[in-house]
């Protein structure tokens, strides 16, 4: 049972990766269809910048050994920022398929959280609280 979590661990977090580096290049680059989204939704586009550095900085934190609170700060970052989305583009009325992408990112964000190996999570006992 450890193998198969451990690949359903790699699997779900490789395309939770892959996921998150592209739409935050693609938010970084500022793509015209980006610009448009955001603009659509009613966001500053100054948060294209700020979402597409912090995607890119989970993703660093969610694959790098060890720093296990920084994780848990990316795995969250990533769940309010796609949970956003989702929310966004139902609020503003598009259509159904404009939650396709986050929804699908926010189930991978989840998997990858509840999956992750014993020595990617926090110990709680050293938090002393």
């Amino acid at each position: 049972m450890e193998k198969r979590k451990k690949v359903i661990y790699w699997i779900t977090t490789g395309w939770l990766a892959l996921g998150m580096t592209s739409t935050g290049i693609v938010q970084l680059i500022k793509m015209e269809e980006e610009v448009s989204n955001f603009t659509n939704l009613g966001y500053p586009l100054y948060l294209l910048t700020l979402l597409g550095v912090w995607k890119l900085l989970g993703v660093i934190a969610i694959l790098t050994p060890k720093l296990p609170l920084l994780k848990e700060w990316a795995y969250a970052g990533f769940f309010f920022a796609m949970s956003g989305a989702i929310i966004s583009h139902l609020a503003v009325g598009d259509e159904i398929i404009s939650i396709l992408g986050p929804a699908i990112l926010l189930a991978l964000t989840i998997a990858s959280w509840y999956v992750r190996p014993v020595n990617r999570k926090m110990n709680i006992k050293t938090l002393n609280v």
